[in-house]
């Protein structure tokens, strides 16, 4: 399975106020889904990111907006990317990706993973323990979340969660319930999280990185007697797409640039080809015109007829048969 995901990490708009706001982030979801992208992914945090602008910039609620999405398209994947451990009990997460999946006819997607920023913990009142607890509570998580979605009335005793008959009805459209994806790619835990209990996995990096986390990936399959050709799994990266390669690079620089950004968290600029006639562009390249500088994420950028939107994007990160685009402009 391929699949050409379209991120929308950010709410600050020129010219777009607040009551128009999810109109507008409506309109780049059924763009992309009439461009020929798989699926629609928001963030599930409550600040800005660093790496994308001032931490008061608007953040809207990710469940809410994927239900909105999920009524103004027809057939796009939907889900965050992703949701954190910490910010809701499994159960009712459960629950709220059910609901989506019946909304939007049997699209949703489970994203989750242990949670990191603890800048927005504690401006939530949540508690932010330590990385190995997250952990734990992300396996916990996924044990009860697959077995609402897969079982009537599931029970189940944890160190941190429990559930007690738990119903789910409706039950979720798609057989087994939506798919999980688990995004991170720590080598000792979350890659082996993904390989007893996610059917998808999203992770970062440059080529060589991506490969050697795919062979980590393989051992733990491995070692639970697990198919990993039964695993989906895509790679998170930039896109900076204008008419010239000059005009690309002068954006990246503006990205830079904008209040509230972390240069230290900026990208390599690892991809740039210059202009050589090929065929047009898709629409897509036009409405993905630049993608969330992250130190994490490596950066492409070019002319059009280099960086095309479309399902014949190149991809870099050759390892992963998957892509996930994000966008920060519209």
């Amino acid at each position: 399975m391929k699949l050409l995901g379209f991120q929308i990490p950010n709410y600050t708009f020129p010219g777009v106020t607040d009551d128009k706001l999810f109109d507008h982030v409506a309109m780049l979801a059924s763009t992309a889904e009439r461009a020929g992208f798989d699926s629609v992914f928001v963030m599930d945090h409550f600040y800005q990111l660093p790496n994308i602008g001032p931490r008061s910039d608007p953040m809207l609620e990710g469940y809410t907006v994927l239900a909105g999405i999920a009524a103004r398209t027809k057939k796009i994947r939907l889900g965050t990317l992703v949701t954190g451990v910490t910010y809701r009990n499994p159960a009712f997460l459960a629950k709220v990706v059910t609901t989506l999946d019946i909304v939007s006819s049997g699209r949703a997607i489970l994203g989750i993973g242990a949670a990191w920023n603890e800048d927005e913990h504690r401006g939530y009142g949540y508690e932010f323990p330590p990385v190995g607890e997250r952990l734990s509570r992300l396996e916990e998580a996924l044990q009860i979340c697959r077995a609402m979605f897969r079982e009537e009335a599931p029970t189940f005793e944890g160190r941190y969660y429990r559930i007690q008959g738990a119903l789910n009805f409706p039950r979720p459209v798609q057989p087994n319930g939506p798919p999980i994806m688990i995004g991170g790619g720590g080598e000792q835990r979350t890659l082996k999280l993904v390989a007893q209990y996610a059917d998808m996995c999203n992770i970062f990096g440059d080529p060589a990185t991506v490969r050697h986390k795919m062979d980590v990936l393989e051992r733990h399959c491995e070692t639970v007697g697990r198919d990993p050709g039964t695993i989906v799994k895509t790679r998170l990266g930039s896109l900076i797409i204008r008419k010239t390669d000059a005009e690309a690079e002068r954006t990246f620089e503006q990205i830079l640039n904008r209040p509230g950004i972390n240069k230290d968290w900026a990208p390599r600029w690892v991809h740039r080809r210059r202009a050589r006639p090929r065929r047009r562009a898709s629409p897509a390249a036009a409405r993905c015109r630049i993608g969330r500088p992250d130190l994490q994420h490596a950066a492409y950028g070019g002319s059009r007829g280099d960086c095309s939107g479309g399902r014949n994007a190149r991809r870099p990160a050759a390892a992963c048969r998957s892509s996930i685009v994000p966008t920060t402009d519209g």
